[in-house]
């Protein structure tokens, strides 16, 4: 435990001078630097700092253990505390502008021996709602926190870890706040025109509280370099540090995982885990949860998906038509969201996705991979059959073999309800790939494979990139100026990427905004990109086709992984 606290404040000290702390650095240092009344002005500025930051640990440590819990409880929705640290950013800056207001937020402080004029108490409050709002770089630690808190599995350890961590990414937090403060304190003419300065930081922190609101600093976040991701890794990574953290997330490795995925018969997998840790349902009533346990006597249909995966969107129409077709003789589908990208654990993403791919039976969003995880799940689509006893009795991974899962949901239907008559199959065209193509070619350094001449890319900041003299089948190429993130490669000046591939069609998946142009044996075409990260066709051939694509994207363009069909 001792060495895990340890690890987990270095790696929050590491995420605290990184990068993804730049949205509320401003926020932190108007904090740290004005008070809300002119006689806190001329007080000791430490008191408020800490104050500021020690908010930031206590709503940060909660929300990450008990937040999405609580308001699950309560049948809140799973943005509540965003939108509240947002709204309470706001009206303490108003506070700022307007003394009366600034009182009233102190009151009740005031009440347990708090509300004196250092200003520790308005500070507090926006270190709360700081909490919120503050998204640390991702990494190991970070990512099993995350995954205890979503699961339920809070002990003496988590909740060390979690503070450590928490304490560690606010300590250089302190140092902007206490700097802030001294200079505010010291500097005479600031101190003469205090009201003044007040008023001015309470506009930066309603500005603040928006801009943050609205995600206007990803751009930022991103092309800022990630001069501390080398860092991160060495110290989360190590060998010993992934089996303290396994170790915590407490991984099921239940019998699924050595079921037989290629039996076509019914088999005996045992019990199936419970759906937990879902951020939020579509398609139920009220977007109420669902729970195996209240569906006994009911067949039930888990597919794992992802609403960018090529793999999926060919499965979706086989899952949604067994839905259509059984539903009403005990069929219940429940589609597991559990995203490969960032941008797929946007609610609002999830939905749009959702409806334009006709999927209309419940969808659990797996946004922390609790149910993957419980589930031993490995790849997008995956299907679980569970029988009206709750028992797995069927387990598919990938595409195709329809029709084998079909005639095992009908089997088990008959074995729940042995007087019921059944309608004809379903009759969906099978578009699952038949031979060799070329394999799934993600672009971002998390998975680069196929890049050529070298893999070994500049992590997070622009560099140019010039094309091999000949490209091998399989491989892809860059010209130009590109930023590659960890998932996906943003354009800038010139860029242009060439594909050496083997398929029937081709699919790319593409964010941010502008266009691309395609060429692929003389044939030029235009894709307009904009809205949300999505899948894009890109090619359709009518035959097996081997031939090099060539795109010349716009700066701003996101490309993020290729498929085949």
């Amino acid at each position: 435990m001792i060495e895990l606290t340890v690890i987990g404040f270095v790696a929050g000290l590491v995420v605290g001078f990184s990068p993804c702390i730049l949205p509320v650095l401003p926020v932190i240092l108007v904090a740290g630097a004005t008070t809300p009344s002119s006689a806190s002005a001329a007080r000791s500025p430490r008191g408020r700092a800490i104050a500021v930051v020690g908010g930031l640990v206590v709503s940060f440590s909660f929300l990450i253990l008990a937040g999405s819990e609580v308001l699950s409880l309560l049948h809140l929705p799973q943005d509540l505390l965003r939108n509240a640290g947002i709204v309470l950013l706001v009206v303490v800056g108003l506070g700022f502008l307007f003394a009366p207001l600034a009182a009233l937020l102190e009151r009740p402080f005031a009440r347990v021996g708090w509300g004196h004029p250092s200003g520790r108490s308005s500070g507090f409050v926006v270190g709360l709602a700081l909490g919120v709002l503050f998204v640390p770089c991702a990494g190991p630690v970070l990512a099993a926190i995350t995954v205890v808190g979503a699961t339920h599995r809070v002990g003496l350890t988590a909740v060390a870890l979690t503070v450590a961590f928490a304490v560690g990414a606010a300590l250089p937090l302190l140092l902007v706040a206490l700097a802030g403060g001294e200079i505010t304190h010291r500097v005479r003419a600031l101190r003469e025109r205090a009201p003044r300065v007040r008023q001015a930081g309470g506009v930066v922190l309603i500005v603040m509280a928006l801009a943050i609101g609205s995600n206007i600093f990803a751009g930022l976040q991103r092309d800022v370099p990630g001069y501390t991701s080398a860092l991160q890794s060495a110290i989360e990574g190590s060998t010993s540090v992934r089996q303290q953290l396994n170790s915590l997330t407490g991984n099921s490795h239940s019998s699924l995982a050595h079921c037989n995925s290629r039996a076509t018969d019914l088999v005996n997998c045992g019990k199936a885990p419970a759906i937990r840790g879902i951020s939020a349902w579509l398609n139920t009533p009220g977007n109420r949860p669902l729970a195996l346990s209240q569906l006994r006597g009911k067949v039930v249909l888990i597919d794992f998906w992802t609403y960018s995966c090529i793999n999926c969107q060919r499965s979706l129409p086989h899952v949604e038509a067994w839905y259509q077709k059984y539903a009403k003789y005990g069929l219940v589908v429940i589609g597991v969201h559990t995203p490969e990208f960032a941008f797929e654990h946007v609610l609002s993403n999830v939905q749009s996705e959702a409806a334009q791919l006709g999927v209309h039976y419940p969808v659990a969003l797996d946004n922390n991979y609790a149910t993957w995880d419980a589930y031993d799940n490995e790849v997008w689509p995956s299907e679980y059959l569970i029988d009206s006893q709750g028992d797995v009795r069927h387990v598919h991974f990938g595409e195709g073999d329809y029709g084998t899962t079909e005639q095992l949901i009908r089997q088990l239907l008959k074995e729940a309800h042995p007087k019921v008559t059944l309608p004809r199959s379903t009759d969906v065209r099978n578009k699952t790939p038949t031979g060799r193509i070329s394999p799934e070619t993600y672009v971002g350094y998390a998975r680069l494979e196929f890049l050529v001449p070298n893999p070994d890319v500049k992590q997070n900041e622009p560099a140019f990139y010039r094309f091999p003299a000949a490209l091998p089948l399989g491989a892809f190429a860059l010209s130009g100026i590109w930023t590659d993130g960890a998932e996906e490669a943003t354009a800038g000046d010139g860029a242009v990427l060439e594909l050496r591939f083997l398929a029937h069609d081709v699919y790319l998946v593409l964010g941010g905004s502008g266009s691309l142009e395609v060429s692929v044996k003389g044939e030029r075409t235009t894709i307009t990109v904009g809205g949300i990260p999505r899948l894009y066709t890109v090619l359709q051939a009518p035959s097996l086709t081997t031939a090099t694509l060539t795109l010349q994207a716009s700066p701003g363009v996101e490309v993020y992984d290729f498929t085949f069909g």
